[in-house]
């Protein structure tokens, strides 16, 4: 028994010898590149493509299996101009046999030299790696031999791993598109891994070139543990951008053997998107009133969520002078569905707009032809959420605390309630745009306090028209998305009260009292610029498809009273309207709803709104004043010839006024 065992420890022996010696002495003897026609023979049945395998092939077995190339390409199919789809200038990898017998993977060598590929799209809208894909299905559309059996899902098939060294050196992409003459080009590619194993962190270092600036990555991720996805694998990595953006992603991720989820913390610095443009040798995308806006953007934020949703937290953004503070969980994507709550301090939009060029806009949008809009992305999204603004400048004007609550479905977005603060009032109401038809259907309800209506015109329309406290009760409904769709359709009705203001550029009792001095022969003329003083004016109104009527227009002020009715025809820009003001002798304004009597000098308004007509209504002044003229012939004669130069300066008033309203 003693003999035969020892006989069959010398057996083991030099079984053990002769393997030593196949794997060190035969790689000296067996010579693969007398095989690189065959190998090149069938990489390209595998591909399609044309390979050539230009270096020499060497390899070793002992006591690490390795294979080493050189000078790999991998061509293109004949209809692209560049000859090599990939190409390597050396390959090599070692990996230690006997440790794989128990599922240890030990690499000594992982690296690939100067890697090249280019990705083409072709004029024809072909490229030049869409036949891969092909290859690659009709691969796996063949019978096969049984797979082999599966770990468990987030075992590993190898107990442990040790990479001395995984590099990638001087590597580059090229990307070009024949059609529209793009290329696009990252170089000096070049990634180091370090201390690559499942119980430590790997350390990463990356670095490239786009279009010649730089770009760089480097952190570490992991441990990754024998059985991944089980514990939730840190990762910290700092990004460099262009000299320009330094971005930092700090977290972990769990669970990415099935459901993959990630729980991040993202910072990025303040950089100047102006400075960056200029860095890619492009031109900022929009043009901006202001040049020096756009210089510094920052943004902080936590990042959770899994494939099917997102969720971001104490999100900070700064923007120039502003700071925007949000949050947002998104799911469903494709819609998508959105929860959001928005924080914005104050921004000033004037300074982000286009320059207006003089002159250019009106002849511009008369030329251009209104488009048709396709509605039916805005029709997917659902939203709910709020939006808070402290200060917004828009057109000169400003507006403060802003709040409103957004939702949307099925492309009916509703704004209920809205609330801010306008020139030492405020507006409240709510509003519904719906764009679930061909054409967008807006309706809007509008409470308005105490708004200083003088400077609120002054600064957002640039027009001096009228001063005094706005309190308002509007409710309108139109269809359409641009003005002359719009015109036709507005419907609603509402409620305007001025108090304590002044009507500028016209002064009806003037007026008045200019006709009066026509008829007694004692016209007064004056070089201030006219206006009505009032202490309430009230304006009820009603639109009907595109026609502005009021039928009880009051206003009351010291010595005069008026009356007005008629129609504003906003689609033909045709007016219609009979101003009655009165002289009264008592100075009793605001809240005087008594009859006072006094001199009526009725004024109509007619025409267009480019060029109204304003006179007095002589047929009813000829009856109010013909019984009092009777008794004395030859002075109203004599009033009759003097009222000419009244009437003309009731019209030019008049045209002024309209003309400041309508920007005409």
């Amino acid at each position: 028994m003693s003999r035969a065992v020892k006989w069959l420890f010398i057996i083991l022996a030099l079984l053990s010898i002769l393997l030593v010696a196949v794997v060190v002495i035969v790689p000296h003897f067996v010579d693969l590149n007398r095989f690189k026609p065959q190998i090149e023979k069938e990489i390209a049945a595998a591909t399609g493509r044309p390979v050539n395998l230009g270096g020499e092939i060497s390899l070793s077995l002992f006591p690490w299996a390795g294979v080493a190339l050189k000078d790999l390409h991998l061509g293109n199919p004949a209809e692209f101009g560049e000859k090599d789809f990939v190409s390597v200038k050396s390959f090599e990898v070692r990996v230690r046999l006997i440790p794989l017998l128990s599922k240890n993977l030990e690499v000594q060598r992982f690296v690939v030299d100067s890697p090249r590929i280019v990705l083409v799209s072709n004029k024809k809208g072909r490229t030049n790696w869409q036949d891969l894909a092909g290859t690659a299905a009709k691969k796996s559309a063949r019978p096969s031999e049984p797979a082999a059996p599966k770990a468990p899902d987030g075992e590993l098939p190898i107990k442990s791993l040790a990479v001395e060294e995984f590099d990638i050196k001087n590597g580059s992409l090229v990307y070009i598109d024949e059609k529209t003459g793009t290329r696009k080009e990252i170089s000096a590619l070049n990634l180091s891994l370090k201390e690559v194993s499942f119980e430590r962190p790997i350390l990463v270092d990356f670095s490239a070139k786009l279009d010649g600036q730089p770009m760089a990555l480097k952190g570490q991720v992991g441990p990754l543990g024998k059985e991944l996805g089980k514990k939730p694998m840190p990762l910290d990595f700092e990004a460099t951008l262009f000299n320009e953006i330094k971005l930092k992603l700090k977290g972990a991720l769990d669970n990415v053997a099935k459901e993959p989820q990630f729980d991040l913390k993202l910072a990025l610095d303040s950089f100047s998107p102006r400075k960056l443009m200029t860095a890619l040798g492009q031109k900022l995308p929009v043009e901006t009133s202001d040049p020096g806006v756009l210089s510094r953007v920052s943004l902080n934020a936590g990042i959770k969520g899994t494939a099917q949703q997102v969720a971001i937290s104490d999100g900070v953004m700064m923007l120039d002078d502003s700071t925007l503070r949000f949050s947002l969980q998104a799911r469903e994507f494709e819609k998508p569905n959105l929860d959001f709550k928005v924080d914005l301090d104050k921004i000033d939009v004037d300074r982000y707009l286009p320059p207006q060029a003089k002159g250019a806009a009106q002849e511009a949008s008369a030329k251009t032809e209104v488009k048709k809009t396709d509605y039916a992305p805005l029709r997917k999204p659902v939203l709910n959420g709020t939006l808070q603004i402290g200060e917004v400048k828009v057109q000169g004007g400003k507006v403060e605390d802003i709040s409103m609550k957004i939702a949307a479905r099925n492309g009916r977005y509703t704004i209920d309630p809205m609330s801010l603060k306008l020139y030492r009032g405020s507006v409240s109401g709510n509003s519904v745009l719906d764009v679930s038809g061909q054409a967008p259907r807006t309706t809007t309800n509008l409470q308005v306090k105490q708004v200083q209506a003088g400077p609120l015109l002054v600064d957002f329309a640039q027009k001096d028209l009228i001063e005094g406290a706005l309190n308002a009760d509007v409710s309108l409904s139109m269809v359409g998305d641009d003005p002359d769709r719009i015109k036709p359709t507005l419907n609603g009705q509402g409620d305007l009260t001025f108090t304590d203001g002044a009507i500028k550029g016209i002064d009806l009792a003037g007026m008045a009292r200019n006709v009066k001095a026509a008829f007694s022969g004692t016209a007064a003329t004056t070089t201030e610029k006219p206006k009505t003083d009032f202490s309430e004016l009230k304006v009820p109104f009603t639109l009907t498809n595109g026609i502005f009527n009021t039928a009880n227009t009051s206003m009351a002020s010291p010595f005069l009273r008026l009356k007005a009715a008629g129609t504003a025809d906003l689609v033909r820009e045709r007016l219609d309207f009979r101003v009655q003001p009165t002289i009264v002798g008592s100075i009793k304004g605001q809240g005087d709803t008594k009859e006072r009597g006094g001199l009526t000098v009725p004024i109509l308004v007619s025409g267009s709104f480019d060029n109204p007509s304003f006179r007095p209504d002589l047929e009813s002044i000829a009856k109010q004043k013909l019984q009092e003229a009777i008794t004395d012939p030859t002075k109203f004669k004599d009033s009759l010839k003097k009222d000419k130069d009244s009437i003309k300066s009731i019209e030019e008033q008049g045209k002024q006024l309209l003309k400041g309203l309508f920007g005409k």
